[in-house]
């Protein structure tokens, strides 16, 4: 038994000014990893490119990998990237296997496809018409259908934040593995439905999501191969984004049509608890310091979260709006992860640890799909720290995956340690804070660029929880976005 075994994961703003090369999906530009760079990249982290290749070991089974290529999100992916990917993946295919499993995202979209996935499938396809192909897909997959006419099984992750990469590749490749064996014969069911569920009502610590997560658990524990609900991807002006669901049962098609409108219903059911409403910026700072006042001694942070301008969602990553009204309100013992903007960290290189610099912080990017242009912060400190900006995250989200900040710098402006960095990083991980030498639990505030993946690495140090309305391509406000392809009517922008 062979098996192709391969990684292709982009989540795509629209709206993003950061172009997505295929430099970025390599640890440190170039290109992606492949063959045996690529297996020693990924073995035995968190990953559900990881778990394909434990369960193709366990099986005793062939497999390559001829590339493992994952890139933070941002604006379309460029068609050259897309094509050399894809391009690796097919010519795999195209020298033979008996099975194809890859680790997607769902909601990759390149300058001429608006469905990366889905025309991915279609040339796998077009190369092996009877294999069987098991793919692992994000939770904000926007579901299209070629990507269930052209996969055997589809499996989302049932966790956001997203702890259990890896349980959904072992779901999709068991699944694949028991019909090359002919111990079972998956049958999948897909469909969607008219709604936007707002990224920030998506988390599976809460309702509505965590129920329908719970369902899907269900239905897999009385015998399903796989049960998923896509809440998707709403800040990507395309036809179908938007919540979706797949099933897969054993040779059963209508046991998996009965389940998929189930979970579609349940989701259709809840859709106005999937509507986020935001509070104006000058309120949230205002609550920070009435609870930083009310704070016992000895307890976590005042965590504030900038949640329109986080780099998992394709943000920029340099707005300095929530930023700067912290530092106009005078909230001090503070912590900020983080600034994108290698300018300032070169600036603070050259003036080397211990100076005192004034830097024009963030700004440097325009938004122009959302009529923003950057607006830079002139700011004074101290240069705390530089460093690499390597760490290899501790989980449980991405565990054991290396993570590269590119180089980094801690500018100490007296009330707030600003963490600035070269390459678009995400804080959901401890491991970020004890790299550039913060102890997030000491202090008094923690401003984050992130909505919900914060909670993996981070929640249970937080006294309490700020969400701050600032400027981004990440907004939840969908006005703002002017979405004009997006599928109608679609709730919430449509009364239905």
């Amino acid at each position: 038994m062979k098996l192709v075994i391969a990684q292709m994961k982009h989540e795509t703003n629209t709206f993003s000014p950061v172009p997505t090369p295929l430099a970025r999906f390599a640890l440190a530009g170039g290109a992606p990893p492949e063959g045996a760079v690529a297996i020693a990249a990924v073995r035995g982290t968190g990953s559900a490119i990881a778990a394909f290749i434990d369960l193709a070991e366990e099986a005793g089974a062939e497999f390559v990998v001829p590339i493992a290529a994952s890139a933070w999100p941002s604006g379309p992916v460029d068609d050259n990237a897309f094509e050399f990917i894809v391009g690796r993946i097919c010519e795999a295919v195209s020298h033979g296997c008996d099975a194809v499993l890859l680790d997607l995202h769902g909601a990759m979209v390149t300058q001429t496809f608006d469905d990366g996935e889905g025309e991915l499938l279609r040339r796998i396809r077009a190369i092996a018409p009877w294999i069987p192909v098991g793919v692992a897909l994000d939770m904000h997959a926007n579901l299209y259908d070629r990507m269930g006419e052209y996969a055997t099984v589809l499996s989302g992750y049932q966790t956001y934040p997203h702890v259990d990469m890896f349980e959904t590749g072992l779901r999709a490749g068991r699944a694949v593995l028991a019909l090359l064996a002919g111990t079972a014969r998956p049958t999948m069911a897909w469909g969607r439905q008219p709604m936007l569920p707002h990224v920030m009502r998506q988390g599976t610590d809460d309702s509505p999501n965590r129920e329908l997560q719970a369902r899907c658990r269900e239905m897999e524990a009385q015998g399903a191969l796989s049960a998923s609900v896509f809440v998707g991807f709403p800040n990507a002006d395309i036809e179908f984004a938007g919540l979706s669901a797949v099933v897969v049962t054993d040779h059963d098609a209508d046991l998996a049509r009965r389940l998929c409108d189930e979970l579609l219903a349940q989701a259709w059911e809840q859709r106005a608890a999937f509507v986020y409403q935001a509070k104006p910026l000058a309120h949230s700072m205002a609550r920070a310091q009435a609870l930083a006042a009310a704070k016992p001694p000895g307890s976590g942070p005042i965590v504030l979260l900038d949640h329109s301008d986080n780099c998992a969602s394709g943000g920029t990553m340099d707005t300095m709006t929530v930023l700067g009204a912290m530092l106009d309100a005078g909230l001090d013992d503070a912590a900020a992860f983080a600034v994108f903007d290698p300018d300032a960290v070169q600036r603070m290189i050259m003036a080397g640890v211990g100076a005192q610099v004034t830097v024009s912080l963030g700004g440097k990017l325009d938004m122009p799909a959302i009529g923003l242009t950057g607006a830079p912060r002139t700011v004074s400190g101290r240069v705390k720290l530089v460093c690499d900006g390597l760490y290899r995250n501790l989980g449980p989200m991405s565990r054991g995956e290396l993570v590269s900040m590119g180089p980094t710098a801690v500018l100490d402006t007296g009330p707030v340690e600003i963490v600035v960095i070269s390459n678009h990083v995400e804080p959901h991980d401890l491991a970020a804070f004890t790299a550039v030498g913060i102890a997030p639990e000491r202090k008094k505030f923690l401003m984050l660029k992130s909505r919900v993946h914060w909670r993996a690495g981070l929640k249970t140090l937080a006294h309490a929880v700020v969400e701050c309305a600032g400027t981004g391509v990440c907004t939840s406000d969908y006005a703002a976005l002017g979405l004009k392809r997006v599928r109608r009517p679609i709730y919430p922008i449509d009364a239905m």
